[in-house]
């Protein structure tokens, strides 16, 4: 399990294949992260569960950046 203290804003986001696709902005409730608006304005949030490790100063998570990109959420999706 992630010790989601560890995530901290600022840090980037990589995908399982090393590329940086997003920068967290901060962690929304307990199990959502909210990243940095893109070229676009608009912020996405993506689950803690795909976080595979936090290290070196960048979460990283199990899925390629154009999955991810895919399947990350434009609203979020916290349960508190």
């Amino acid at each position: 399990m992630i010790n989601t203290a560890q995530i901290k804003p600022g840090m980037p986001v990589v995908c399982s294949e090393d590329g940086q696709f997003a920068i967290v902005d901060h962690l929304e409730g307990r199990d959502t992260i909210k990243l940095k608006k893109d070229n676009t304005g608009q912020h996405h949030y993506i689950p803690v569960s795909w976080v595979q490790s936090v290290d070196g100063g960048k979460v990283k998570i199990n899925r390629p950046g154009d999955q991810a990109m895919k399947e990350w959420s434009s609203v979020p999706t916290t349960n508190h």
